[in-house]
């Protein structure tokens, strides 16, 4: 299964102590929704943040939105709680936090193994740890591994980084461990929710490093990183231009095109069928 065939452009935090929040989220145009249990949910909450978010995630109503848990780690006092908890319901997937090691996730897809319901849950990583970076290429083979989502606030603080340029060997060292494991690699968030130019301009990086989209800690970011992270007008016209040309060219014997004064080869209709593939699995997600 191509993981990558589904759009990540926007990945919004929710946290699973919200009750309004969660219902909500039920209507915004985000293609995958983080139910966060961690960093959202003060430790007197936790346990209510459980029983809420397990009774929401049972009542269904997120449509076709990607749906992923944030549960503690399991070296806190909450995680085997939210794993037992969550893994109940069989979500369609698990985020782990601060995750150091492949070991790290095979523990946890071991437990998950042990649980009927949870047979199809996958499990994302939160790449946020100097450790967890340098094994980048391990976790992404992990079991029942589906994606990274870059934890860059808590890198930085690690790193003792005062800058998103500081960090971009980490961002892109897991990019190529994702890429080559064939799973899903989404941006850090930007904190600042009300500037929009700062946001967008972020995004515009994101997509040029070849992320599948970004986190989100506000719905206002929405609309903003579903436009920088989709197949533009112009991309998609040229993506069925090279298309064209590239079959024509093969039917007249020769293995290569022109369009534009550039040289289509079999890699770029690959990877402008790739663009088609997103824009219609995008579009089919607007009219659901």
């Amino acid at each position: 299964m191509d993981l990558r065939a589904r759009p990540y452009r926007s990945v919004l935090y929710i946290p699973g102590s919200r009750d309004r929040a969660l219902e909500k989220a039920r209507d915004l145009a985000v293609d995958a929704i983080i139910f966060d249990l961690e960093d959202a949910v003060t430790a007197e909450e936790k346990p209510n943040a459980r029983a809420l978010l397990a009774q929401v995630l049972a009542q269904g109503g997120y449509g076709a939105r990607a749906q992923i848990v944030r549960i503690n780690g399991m070296d806190t006092p909450w995680g085997a709680d939210d794993l037992a908890a969550m893994a109940a319901i069989g979500p369609e997937a698990i985020l782990l936090p601060k995750v150091g090691s492949a070991a790290d996730v095979a523990a946890v897809a071991a437990k998950l193994d042990a649980i009927p319901a949870a047979q199809h849950t996958r499990i994302w990583a939160m790449m946020e740890t100097p450790q967890g970076i340098l094994n980048a290429a391990e976790i992404a083979r992990a079991p029942r591994m589906a994606g990274f989502v870059m934890g860059t606030n808590d890198l930085a603080k690690d790193l003792g980084a005062r800058t998103r340029g500081a960090m971009v060997m980490a961002l892109q060292h897991c990019l190529l461990a994702a890429r080559a494991a064939g799973i899903i690699c989404v941006d850090g968030v930007y904190n600042a929710f009300k500037d929009e130019e700062g946001l967008a301009a972020e995004c515009a990086e994101g997509r040029d490093f070849g992320f599948d989209g970004k986190t989100l800690i506000h719905p206002a970011q929405v609309a903003i990183a579903n436009a920088a992270f989709a197949p533009s007008e112009a991309e998609i016209a040229l993506a069925r231009r090279q298309i064209a040309a590239y079959e024509e060219a093969r039917a007249n014997g020769q293995g290569v095109a022109v369009v534009d004064g550039k040289i289509v080869e079999n890699l770029h209709v690959e990877t402008a069928r790739a663009t088609l593939a997103k824009a219609d699995a995008i579009a089919k997600g607007d009219a659901a």
